[in-house]
């Protein structure tokens, strides 16, 4: 049994993995000022109430886009569990073909997104992560790794439209019942869920053309969840892609922790 954990910059989500099985995810917030004690108590708390010894972890490994907490959460398992987890960074193999200007410089989501749509999907691929940023990555159909865009993240966008306009209230991210909003409320909400919605669903398209051929689309974040239903394009959504990109990784580099 391992443990994989992705921590993104609003949220930290914690996978336990029995050989190729998810039994459970765990959510907390990802808190900068919380120290490696302090998540070691946290993080056994949660293991516990699902019935899951630390002890008994044969290793884990980890994402982070939180510098900070690139160092810390490692600390924290290392007493935890006895054990050095892996973390995604330099020195660890991936098997990815990275050809961007600063291959150094992607984000370890973006590279466990894109290890995990390979292993599911045909490439090329437009693989899309709704977080606290929205973020789009591209592969061309040989599998390499082109690029891709960073986004203003949609509740990011919504809080700081309210904030900056003062009759707007701050919204719930679901959708309306339809696309022409009859209250500021549901026109909010028609701009957010459906506007990102389009935006996705153009995204593809300009991909495609850039690269002269049809894509396999694939999404996963939180926030995806509320948008992809309403996106006209085909796409393959998979709450759970980061976490099978890290249990991946952690097969790949099972020879020792980097």
């Amino acid at each position: 049994m391992i443990l994989a954990i992705d921590i993104g910059n609003t949220n930290t989500v914690l996978g336990c993995l029995e050989g190729d099985d998810l039994l459970f995810t765990l959510r907390i917030r990802s808190d900068r000022d919380k120290t490696a004690d302090e998540y070691c108590l946290l993080v056994e708390g949660l293991l516990r109430r699902q019935g899951v010894d630390p002890a008994a972890l044969e290793g884990g490994i980890l994402s982070s886009v939180v510098p900070g907490l690139r160092t810390v959460m490692p600390l924290a398992m290392k007493q935890l569990t006895g054990q050095d987890f892996l973390v995604v960074g330099s020195g660890i193999k991936t098997g990815l073909d990275i050809r961007i200007d600063n291959p150094g410089q992607l984000g370890a989501d973006l590279v466990v997104d894109a290890v995990a749509a390979l292993a599911d999907y045909p490439p090329p691929l437009a693989i899309f992560d709704m977080g606290t940023a929205t973020t789009l990555s591209v592969l061309d159909g040989a599998g390499v790794y082109r690029g891709g865009m960073i986004i203003p993240g949609l509740r990011v966008s919504m809080d700081a439209l309210s904030a900056r306009a003062a009759q707007l209230p701050y919204i719930q991210l679901t959708a309306p019942e339809t696309p022409i909003g009859r209250n500021t409320i549901e026109c909010m909400q028609a701009g957010a869920i459906f506007g990102s919605a389009s935006m996705v669903d153009g995204l593809i398209g300009r991909v495609e053309a850039a690269l002269g051929q049809k894509v396999t689309a694939v999404a996963t974040g939180g926030l995806m969840a509320v948008v992809h239903p309403h996106c006209h394009r085909e796409i393959h959504y998979d709450p759970n892609l980061l976490l099978k990109g890290l249990h991946l990784l952690y097969k790949k580099n099972q020879g020792g922790a980097k």
